[in-house]
């Protein structure tokens, strides 16, 4: 009878998800669910083949590449902690599930590593510099979810490739996500990263719902934070990305003719971003990158003192054509990349100047928005041609977020230095002039080919919020 009572229960809980009509519902509490045989954490698990379920609350230390064969599954309960060895992967051919809760997330690090608050430079923070290696998902990886989870200390460099025809690796590659299956499914939700060498992910085809996570310390003197390539198509909402060594959140439909990389970037927080890239001043942003022939809804961001506002790029120019697809298509899913409703914060006149990215190093074709905060099309007029260097200095310091606990303006040029969440808090205050300044309806979130699901699939597709920025004063957004 017990085992009846339990399984009704189950059944109950799926209809009620089943059964909600909202598209933005998230699921609270889901009873642990088990895949096969448990994984013992009784002696360092070598370099092999695994399958099966990484017991909840269970400390393993991993000595080698954990492989996950196509057709098998790796399922990771809640409050699991993964000690990687140095360079060590997942290389996941099959499915990948991490099922952390707020309670009791999953963290995989290196555990040689410590976090750091305070100041951070590259010579002196161990973040930037690879521990363990990175989750490496092939064209046979059909769904990896990744729930509450910490991702802390990776980026080693591959020493090999992990699979043949890796569209975007080679041996030296230092992500810590990738993912390459035009049919497969990604889901990250309510998760962090903490340090990385280079972009911290990079996706070459499928379906992406990544929402609610933070991102701190991503890139060394180089590298986004999520970089969507290949003909990938998402949602990248209610992010918190602070400290990024370039772009924040990315798209450019590189390394496929499988069709264009499409996302709705919405609702993030950038803080901080764009200020460690040591190549040419302009050829990257600082917090929102359209490029090569990609697509994007961009409405509703928060970016406070990062190198560059929203860059759509335009070509040619340098040595790569950056020319983002802002021509119509109907049959696209997004049919043109649009933007506004972004709401912008500088502590000096090289960010004012860049709220409207300006042709610098290689064209844009950003155009000032009405919508936006300050609002650019006023500020630099009918005449404005985009791309055009224009001086911003009467808007440094203007518009403070009034974040809850951050102090603006930044003193000692800590836009450069600061980049982890530490102590502070990004949420806005009831008084904000971000608060009630986004769009609820000029555009909507991708929901084609993304499952909601409790355990296999997305917990469910916030819409946008009316607050501008990750955090929302009704408490939804971002749960960190």
């Amino acid at each position: 009878m017990k085992k009846l009572q339990i399984i009704s229960l189950c059944i109950s809980l799926f209809a009620l998800a089943a059964c909600s009509k909202k598209s933005d519902s998230v699921v609270v509490s889901v009873p642990q669910i088990q895949i096969g045989k448990a994984i013992s954490n009784s002696a360092t698990l070598p370099a092999g083949n695994y399958k099966g379920t990484m017991l909840a609350n269970q400390t393993y230390t991993v000595g080698g590449d954990i492989t996950i064969n196509a057709g098998d599954t790796l399922l990771i309960q809640k409050g699991v902690k993964i000690n990687m060895a140095k360079g060590a992967n997942f290389i996941v051919n099959g499915d990948l599930i991490s099922l952390g809760t707020k309670d009791a997330p999953v963290t995989i690090t290196d555990p040689r590593r410590t976090k750091t608050t305070g100041s951070s430079t590259v010579a002196t923070d161990s973040a930037y510099v690879g521990g363990w290696g990175g989750i490496y998902c092939s064209n046979s990886a059909n769904l990896v979810v990744l729930k509450w989870t910490h991702l802390d200390f990776g980026g080693a460099a591959l020493k090999a490739l992990p699979f043949p025809q890796a569209t975007g690796l080679k041996a030296g590659s230092q992500y810590i996500l990738y993912f390459e299956n035009p049919n497969g499914l990604f889901i990250m939700e309510d998760s962090w990263m903490y340090g990385s060498p280079d972009d911290a992910t990079r996706f070459y085809g499928g379906t992406y719902n990544i929402m609610r996570n933070t991102m701190e310390k991503c890139g060394s003197t180089g590298g986004d934070g999520f970089n969507a390539k290949g003909s990938s198509v998402g949602n990248m909402a209610y992010n918190l990305i602070i400290g990024g060594a370039t772009n924040g959140t990315k798209s450019a439909s590189d390394g496929t003719t499988a069709g264009e990389c499409q996302f709705a970037m919405y609702n993030n927080t950038y803080v901080n971003d764009g200020f460690r890239n040591d190549g040419v001043y302009g050829a990257r942003s600082g917090s929102v990158e359209i490029e090569n022939n990609s697509r994007a809804l961009v409405y509703n961001n928060l970016i406070v003192d990062c190198n560059f506002g929203v860059r759509i790029a335009g070509g040619p120019g340098g040595a790569k054509v950056y020319l983002a697809d802002t021509l119509y298509n109907a049959s696209s899913v997004i049919k043109k990349t649009a933007y506004g409703y972004n709401f912008f914060y500088g502590d000096n006149a090289a960010m004012t100047g860049q709220f409207v990215p300006t042709s610098v190093a290689q064209p844009v074709v950003t155009h000032p928005q009405a919508t936006d905060i300050p609002n650019m099309a006023a500020f630099l007029g009918a005449s404005y041609t985009f791309g055009f260097v224009y001086d911003g200095s009467s808007l440094v310091g203007k518009n403070n977020p009034m974040f809850v606990n951050y102090p603006l303006p930044a003193a000692n040029n800590a836009w450069i230095t600061q980049a982890s969440v530490d102590g502070f808090n990004f949420h806005l205050q009831a008084g904000s002039p971000a608060v009630g300044k986004g769009t609820t309806t000029a555009f909507q979130p991708i929901t084609a080919g993304i499952k909601i699901d409790p355990n296999f699939g997305s917990s469910g597709i916030t819409g946008p919020g009316k607050d501008i920025g990750a955090y929302q004063l009704d408490g939804t957004g971002n749960q960190h």
